[in-house]
């Protein structure tokens, strides 16, 4: 069965996908496509739904992925690593056909990235800390070392919460401007004390301040869209015991 993804115009022709909750085995809260091994889903569920995703975008692929830790390390893989690791990272870069990286979120900000002159791709989770410490930064300069052209590189930021759903505090609000007083301007007023944040927006200004010229925005809201999208934030609001995660991959054919 396939499962219904998003894909990016500036990677058309790269294999690649935003996957939701939606064409997979899972119940209950977990609903349906659940991906994330640290769940608390039945494990033989989430493998299904792991090969429905990894079948869908490049069949006979290897899906691949790393223990996120909300850092800005990026892993670099190939056909000599061990693809069942899981290495503590939140980023992996590859030049190897058939090989699927992939990144689990649910309200953090999935980025794929590909050099298609290079034949090098990307992919990385970029939740508030990781991508306040750099973790976008690290997979460009991983895929530097394969061989990509940084002035070559697309990237897209999928499906994570959006500003109208993403509330934080003032304290939240001054370790980015702390870093840089113009990130300011991924802040909207909200009650008093507290601001809403853009951190898509604040990803992609990340980006392009790297040097990468084409960035896609996929604009899905994963806390108010509830059909279709995993929310942690969302989770804890509604007092739920567990959340699901979906999958963001990119691969070589």
């Amino acid at each position: 069965m396939t499962a219904p993804f998003a894909t990016a115009l500036p990677l058309a022709d790269i294999p690649h996908g935003f996957f939701g909750r939606r064409g997979g085995v899972s119940s209950g809260e977990l609903a349906s496509l659940n991906c994330g091994l640290g769940s608390g889903d039945d494990p033989a569920l989430i493998a299904e739904n792991r090969r429905r995703v990894a079948d869908t975008v490049l069949s006979g692929g290897t899906l691949t992925g790393v223990y996120q830790v909300h850092g800005n390390r990026c892993v670099i893989v190939d056909d000599k690593s061990d693809l069942t690791a899981r290495l503590e990272a939140d980023a992996l870069a590859t030049r190897t056909a058939g090989i699927i990286l992939g990144i689990l979120t649910a309200d953090c900000v999935p980025v794929l990235f590909a050099d298609r002159d290079a034949g090098v791709i990307g992919a990385a989770h970029a939740g508030w800390k990781g991508a306040l410490a750099g973790v976008t930064d690290a997979a460009l300069a991983a895929m530097e070392s394969l061989g990509a052209n940084r002035a070559n590189i697309a990237a897209a930021i999928g499906p994570c919460i959006a500003r109208a759903s993403y509330e934080v505090d003032d304290g939240f609000v001054q370790r980015f401007t702390a870093d840089d007083h113009a990130n300011e301007r991924f802040f909207a007023a909200a009650k008093p004390g507290h601001a809403m944040f853009d951190i898509a927006a604040y990803v992609a200004a990340r980006l392009a301040a790297a040097g990468v010229a084409r960035i896609a925005i996929g604009g899905q809201d994963t806390y108010a869209e509830a059909e279709d999208y995993f929310s942690y934030r969302r989770a804890c609001h509604k007092g739920e015991n567990t959340y699901g995660r979906q999958l963001s991959v990119i691969g070589l054919n």
